[in-house]
């Protein structure tokens, strides 16, 4: 892991994105996926939607996660747990966050 947080770091320091990221389990078809996604220090994911149960864990740096007037910081080794509600997760300094999303079954 400590190879792959290296690599993508890597990557977002030199991506027009300031990001980088690889799923490292499951995929659109499981319902659970972990994803490693490192961001360069000063970018940001923008807002999304939240996809189904999710959880941050923090691997290297330090991130800010933010869900319309509530937000939380989170550094090296803090756990936080995704609202099911619009977000986005800036990075105060160079971060790489594994991501655990546990996707809502598709409506019948």
């Amino acid at each position: 892991m400590v190879e792959l947080v290296e690599e993508l770091l890597a990557i977002a320091r030199t991506a027009s994105s300031g990001r980088a990221a690889r799923t490292i389990q499951g995929d659109h078809v499981h319902a659970l996926r972990e994803t490693v996604i490192a961001l360069a220090g000063g970018r940001q994911l923008a807002e999304h939607e939240s996809p189904g149960e999710a959880t941050l864990q923090v691997l290297v740096g330090r991130v800010r996660l933010v869900a319309g007037d509530d937000s939380w910081e989170g550094a090296v080794g803090d756990h936080i747990a995704i609202p099911p509600r619009r977000h986005s997760l800036d990075a105060l300094e160079d971060a790489a966050v594994l991501l655990t999303v546990v996707k809502q079954p598709a409506a019948e």
